[in-house]
């Protein structure tokens, strides 16, 4: 079992930048795609970044290239989600996400944090 914990969210103006940071527990993520989603009110939830567990690949939303950088920290078992030039419609609760082998931008993942709230005012 993976237990993740995300933390990071908050209210922030439009083009203001967030970063947010996913704790791991329960197994190390050294041998686990980790990925971040994102809900936004009244629509289902999307693929933002992952990052295959080998450190070797990652992979973002087209719309988000640029603007968000997904990184790991394998010795601190943390995934973080940087975000920059934020947008009122990158309003959404972002979650954490892991899984086994390659990245897939589907709701296949195999464990979830519970999602922490990015708000972007305009």
């Amino acid at each position: 079992q993976v237990q993740l914990v995300e933390s990071g969210g908050g209210l922030v103006q439009a083009g203001g930048s967030l970063r947010l940071s996913c704790a791991a527990s329960g197994r190390a993520i050294s041998t686990y795609t980790m990925g971040w989603f994102r809900q936004a009110p009244g629509k289902e939830r999307e693929f933002v970044a992952a990052s295959h567990w080998s450190g070797e690949i990652t992979r973002y939303a087209d719309s988000l290239k640029g603007r968000f950088t997904i990184s790991r920290d394998n010795a601190k078992n943390t995934v973080c989600l940087q975000m920059k030039s934020l947008k009122p419609e990158d309003t959404a609760v972002y979650y954490c996400a892991a899984r086994r082998g390659m990245v897939v931008t589907t709701e296949a993942w195999d464990y979830w944090g519970q999602g922490t709230q990015v708000t972007v005012s305009s």
